[in-house]
């Protein structure tokens, strides 16, 4: 796949299981966190507030990702998370799995949480 130059751009590129959990994904992320604005980062659909990362997600051969880019945010739900905490910041879902709406909710707003605390740090 090329470089996605949009989120739309990177949906299109997907099987149609893939654009499907992500598009669940997406709807849940945006859920939590409406006032971020969608775009690319890292060459993956990102959620940003006032240009700052918030949340990356992608779709894999076997799995979905969710990237909170915060190794903070999966430490504070690990209990939570099980299994799914693969790695230092990502969290794994598996196609055909429902996916947690209320954890995901969760965890995009610790992390909007913790983007508004850093914000405030650095215009403090």
């Amino acid at each position: 796949m090329d470089k996605p130059t949009s989120v739309d751009a990177y949906l299109a590129g997907l099987t149609a299981e893939q654009r499907s959990a992500l598009e669940g994904l997406r709807t849940t992320i945006a859920a939590a966190a409406p006032a971020a604005a969608e775009g690319i980062s890292y060459s993956m659909p990102a959620f940003k507030v006032e240009g700052r990362g918030l949340v990356c997600y992608a779709a894999f051969t076997d799995h979905y990702s969710l990237f909170p880019m915060s190794k903070e945010v999966i430490v504070e739900h690990a209990d939570e998370l099980g299994s799914r905490a693969t790695g230092k910041g990502t969290i794994r879902f598996e196609y055909g799995e429902r996916l947690p709406i209320r954890l995901v909710k969760k965890i995009v707003k610790a992390r909007l949480a913790e983007v508004e605390t850093e914000r405030g740090r650095h215009e403090g």
